[in-house]
């Protein structure tokens, strides 16, 4: 750890916990054993306000990933965890969630300071929701049942149907929201009874490192949860082509899911892509403005925009778009922008140097198309990744800013003159993983939910997320659904079992 990061987290202080934790060589959590890298290599970790040294992690390799799946495979096919009682389970997941819970400070400065964004988010909403996804998914684990059907052909049967684990389920994380991400599918997981091997993103690999300790103390068994550390093309491409490894859950860019998909249907893996959005927000003439406009700000600017489905397109009736866009400059200009332990921070800076560059460039972009910069478009003076946030006007749904995502502070707006306008300016993307209306008429609003091509519709909000509710999108925004009790369907065979009776 630098003295530029030491300094900064003396200034803003953090606990005894989380010292220690960032103090000690990191490894990787394999079949219970704490490893570095089969050949040794490890790579720096940043710290996103500071651009400062904090420390590194081991850079797996596929060996490492190799080892992982063994781990998990003899857990899954005759290991302690198979011989687990469902109700058995459900008291292990309740138990990880409660040290969740009683470590949730800790673990949300260490997701601020390895991802970069406000410690008080981080808690509110990475760690709460960490503990409400364990708990919801703990409750399924005693609750999955199948079916006992009477048959019609001739004879006499006893025909029923069972649910059995897929398996060994390998996942993928992003780096926006390390622990809640991972957390989505591996709740779901370990309720069902399958085991999991976990890659995180390379730039935020510390909070999942942190909750393998936690998985440990639970006394969940080892090998049941095994982190292998590293890059993506490295340890990403060797789990969507191992063979030991029955299904892929995988969030991230629509790219690379592209890319880890084909790898993994050629091994027939069962599959869930998270993918990309650039999400509409629809906003009526009828709706409360200066609701809306805070609402709308609040779902692009959030983490800095470094949300899947954050609501980056605003297209609002003609006769309140200046007034939307003067309430929604005047309110944006109150969100401080600072450093992610400053507990007044809410725009914190980008992950890393590289999606700082990118956001900026997407800016010059929109500039160079010709939209109108009505706010920001910036990046700060001084140290850290910091991008103002950025307000783009009377844009063009043929602009690339406008159908190309971003993951960062910039909203693209532009008017409308009818509901029909709208609906196509909104659909008009190849993404599908979210969309919001504002709008006080419910007869309008529910005439367009299904209209509209998102895997999921906010009205008068945007990521309003709960574990009961699934999670996924439409067209290239992915396949399947993370959350809610959709999401057991892809963790679970379904067995038909005849018996033929006397």
């Amino acid at each position: 750890m630098d003295n530029k990061v030491k300094t900064y987290l003396q200034h803003f202080g953090i606990s005894e916990a989380t010292q220690r934790f960032l103090g000690k060589p990191q490894r990787m959590f394999i079949g219970g054993a704490w490893l570095e890298a089969s050949d040794g290599a490890v790579a720096a970790v940043i710290e996103p306000s500071t651009g400062g040294l904090l420390g590194s992690i081991p850079m797996g390799t596929a060996q490492d990933l190799d080892l992982a799946v063994r781990a998990a495979r003899q857990q899954f096919d005759g290991g302690a965890w198979s011989q687990l009682k469902p109700l058995e389970r459900e008291r292990l997941i309740h138990r990880l969630a409660d040290l969740v819970e009683q470590h949730g400070d800790e673990l949300a400065e260490i997701e601020s300071i390895d991802m970069g964004k406000s410690v008080v988010q981080a808690r509110a909403v990475d760690i709460q929701g960490t503990v409400d996804t364990l708990r919801y998914f703990a409750g399924w684990a005693s609750k999955l049942h199948g079916r006992t059907v009477e048959p019609s052909l001739p004879g006499n049967y006893l025909a029923y149907t069972r649910k059995e684990a897929v398996g060994v389920v390998g996942v993928i994380v992003p780096w926006n929201f390390p622990l809640q991400t991972m957390a989505w599918k591996l709740g779901a997981a370990l309720a069902t009874g399958c085991t999991v091997v976990v890659k995180p993103a390379e730039l935020t690999s510390l909070s999942a490192l942190r909750f393998a300790e936690l998985v440990q103390e639970a006394g969940i068994p080892d090998g049941v949860l095994n982190i292998v550390t590293g890059r993506g093309s490295v340890v990403g491409a060797a789990m969507s082509s191992h063979p030991g490894i029955d299904k892929l859950s995988f969030t991230g860019s629509t790219p690379v899911g592209c890319t880890v998909g084909k790898s993994a249907l050629e091994q027939m893996k069962r599959l869930t892509l998270e993918l990309g959005g650039k999400s509409p927000a629809i906003v009526f003439a009828d709706a409360d403005i200066e609701a809306a406009a805070q609402a709308v700000a609040n779902g692009v600017f959030f983490n800095s925009g470094q949300v899947c489905d954050a609501g980056t397109r605003a297209y609002v009736e003609r006769s309140i778009y200046p007034q939307f866009l003067e309430a929604l400059a005047k309110y944006t200009a109150t969100l401080k922008i600072a450093p992610g332990l400053d507990p007044d921070c809410f725009i914190s800076p980008m992950v890393s140097p590289q999606q700082q560059q990118r956001v900026l460039e997407y800016i010059a972009l929109g500039k160079a198309e010709g939209a109108r910069l009505y706010y920001g478009g910036e990046p700060l003076e001084g140290p850290g990744f910091f991008v103002q946030p950025t307000i783009f006007a009377d844009c063009d749904n043929s602009m690339r800013i406008v159908q190309e995502e971003i993951f960062g502070p910039v909203l693209v707006t532009a008017p409308f003159d009818t509901v029909q306008e709208a609906l196509t300016l909104a659909n008009d993307s190849q993404f599908g993983l979210a969309a919001a209306l504002y709008s006080n008429d419910l007869g309008k609003v529910h005439g367009l939910i299904p209209r509209l091509r998102a895997g999921t519709v906010y009205v008068n909000a945007h990521s309003t997320l709960d574990p009961s509710m699934p999670f996924g999108g439409y067209k290239q925004s992915g396949y399947g659904k993370d959350m809610g009790a959709e999401q057991l369907e892809f963790l679970l065979e379904t067995k038909a079992v005849w018996i033929t009776l006397p």
